[in-house]
């Protein structure tokens, strides 16, 4: 019986694997291949098309990222199948060979290396596509907003920033805030960038929302200026919004037009946005240093943490990810948290530990010197208006 063409994703890093890899596909009669560099782009990628049928993903040097990208997939059924194409180490292989799924998705397999014709076609019939009319039986995919309503949405300013305090653990003096966005929608009511952040990214409108955001911050600053109170938020950026000048131009323009300081800014920028960065973009991140404002190394931890990336970029902050405190009974847990701290000491860089959701890790980062933290335990993201509020509180010193 002839088999039904699936659709396949090729998320690999490497660009000549990845070329490889969709000519065989193509050559064994799949009709319908994407591809995709990293977690985020495979995300848009597959939004923009409805879901795919197998993922092909690179557990190698792109493993972490892999396993992100396949459990936020799996969350929202964008994807059935999925096999590694990169020979892995002994004892990866055997733990793999003994499972059934990755990440809740089907695990077809392992393609050795050298990539063979033959290799990929038997596992491309291992695959056995969903004929199945249950309900049940094939999880449906989270609808995504049309390019229109996010248009309209920002026309609107249906987009607004909340704003998540960062505490010194040992105080409670507030250290900060980062900028989280949410689109007040007015049909499906509050959503948040798990529900729109990737078509904002596949519509090219990421930084008409980070403009916005960013006026909408530097207001409340303003605000908070006249009532005495200093404050520095944090924005969160993808690395490629850097690729020009026009973000840092836009930026200096804003703080100058506010009567900033750069210093009252700080911008968070993934782990794995970092890696093969391009010269201009190295250049502005440069400029938004010299500009004064703050650089931090968000989800520290899970992507692909480098001495050398430390050390030649001009970041002044770590941002730990918060899963590395959930478990701090966990030796590893705590390894990680000790390690990090002495690392950024080392480098004389700042360190904010995330996921803070309850006042046995709060005590636990305390006893281990850790200074500032962020998370549910310490405060929620609020609106503008709640964090006045929220400042105003006798229990919050300033």
């Amino acid at each position: 019986m002839k088999m039904t063409s699936p659709r396949v994703l090729v998320m690999e890093n490497h660009g000549i694997q990845r070329s490889v890899l969709v000519k065989m596909l193509q050559r064994l009669g799949v009709r319908n291949v994407l591809q995709a560099s990293d977690g985020e782009q495979a995300m848009v990628q597959m939004h923009l098309s409805g879901g795919v049928d197998i993922v092909l993903c690179d557990l190698g040097s792109n493993g972490l990222d892999c396993l992100e990208f396949l459990r936020c997939a799996s969350q929202i059924g964008m994807v059935r199948a999925v096999a590694l194409c990169r020979e892995l180490r002994p004892e990866l292989h055997r733990a793999i060979g003994q499972m059934a799924s990755l990440s809740g998705i089907e695990l077809l397999g392992v393609l050795s290396q050298p990539l063979q014709m033959s290799s990929l076609h038997k596992l491309l019939h291992r695959y056995s596509h969903p004929r199945r009319t249950s309900k049940t039986s094939v999880p449906t995919m989270q609808e995504l907003p049309s390019e229109d309503d996010v248009r309209r949405g920002l026309a609107l300013g249906e987009f607004r920033g909340w704003f998540q305090p960062k505490l010194f653990m040992d105080s409670g003096e507030l250290a900060g805030a980062e900028v989280l966005v949410r689109w007040e929608h007015p049909a499906r009511g509050l959503l948040l960038p798990k529900d729109f952040l990737a078509a904002v990214l596949a519509y090219d409108l990421i930084d008409e929302m980070f403009k916005q955001l960013l006026e909408q911050g530097l207001s409340l600053l303003g605000v908070l200026r006249r009532k005495g109170v200093t404050l520095e938020l944090a924005f969160n950026l993808h690395a490629s919004q850097l690729a020009s000048y026009e973000l840092t131009e836009h930026i200096r323009y804003a703080l100058i037009r506010h009567e900033l300081l750069g210093s009252r800014l700080l911008f968070e920028l993934s782990e794995n946005g970092l890696l093969d960065l391009q010269p201009k973009t190295q250049e502005n991140l440069l400029r938004l240093r010299m500009l004064g404002c703050g650089l931090s190394i968000d989800d520290f931890g899970v992507g692909f943490s480098s001495l050398k990336l430390l050390c030649q970029l001009p970041f002044n902050q770590i941002k730990l990810d918060g899963e590395f405190v959930q478990n701090l009974a966990e030796p590893r847990s705590r390894a990680m948290v000790s390690s990090t701290l002495a690392l950024s000491r080392s480098l004389n860089m700042s360190l904010v530990i995330e996921g803070v959701s309850s006042q046995q890790i709060r005590d636990v980062l305390v006893q281990m010197d850790c200074p500032i933290g962020q998370g549910f335990h310490l405060a929620r993201p609020m609106t503008g208006h709640g964090l006045l509020q929220w400042l105003e509180a006798p229990s919050i010193t300033q």
